[in-house]
């Protein structure tokens, strides 16, 4: 079986320090986790890629929704130019229309602007209205690395039957699981197929405290030994 990938949000440079040094093989680098996670700025992104390694999956998201109008489009679009040249390896985005379903309009206009970079489809996916609709949509869609997804709004717990079903359907290698995720999970993901997991507050005390080696390491444990 493929070894997993551990991914690890990153708020600034000694986050991603600490997740290196705790064995993540990736980086979400975000800014406001109080907003669920929005743009970095390009500064932050260049510190990071001059002292770490990893992989930085760097977030295009201008509020706290999943929604995003023509003027947020193009700032996203213009921050993803300045993001690449700091050091972005990826991106991660994905936007839902005012009646829940996946706005490919927006979506694909954020895939061309940071093209031919991957990127990761987010949560915004269990969010959905019609969660199978939303990735029959979102699995098509050009240069699609991952899909961060709990399967449901409530996390993990709550959504393993829709994760299940989503390997079934054979979206496992696309899946990166997160959000809510414990360590009673990890099983059942590995036997499914799941080969990606994301983790954010469980690599840290508190979203007050910085990302600490050692819950980081308890982490890779957990993957590496299912």
């Amino acid at each position: 079986m493929t070894a997993p990938l551990l991914e690890v949000i990153a708020l600034d440079v000694r986050d991603a320090v600490a997740a290196e040094e705790g064995g993540a093989d990736r980086l979400e680098v975000v800014s406001d986790m109080a907003s669920g996670g929005l743009t970095p700025s390009a500064d932050v992104v260049a510190a990071i890629a001059e002292v770490c390694s990893l992989p930085q999956m760097v977030m295009l998201r201008g509020n706290a929704g999943f929604t995003a109008t023509a003027e947020e489009l193009d700032r996203l679009r213009e921050e993803a130019r300045e993001l690449a040249k700091a050091g972005a390896g990826g991106f991660v985005f994905g936007f839902l229309t005012e009646e829940g379903t996946v706005d490919l309009e927006a979506t694909e206009a954020l895939i061309h602007a940071v093209a031919p970079l991957p990127w990761t489809f987010h949560r915004a996916v269990d969010h959905a209205v019609d969660v199978r609709a939303a990735w029959r949509a979102v699995r098509l869609l050009p240069n699609l690395a991952t899909v961060l997804s709990s399967g449901s709004p409530k996390g993990v717990g709550e959504g393993l039957p829709v994760l299940r079903e989503r390997t079934d359907a054979g979206d496992g290698e696309i899946i990166l699981a997160g959000g809510g995720l414990k360590e009673e999970h990890v099983p059942a993901l590995r036997r499914w197929g799941v080969r990606a997991f994301h983790v954010g507050s469980p690599a840290r005390e508190s979203w007050e405290h910085p990302v600490d080696p050692s819950r980081v390491r308890a982490w890779r444990h957990i993957l590496d030994s299912v």
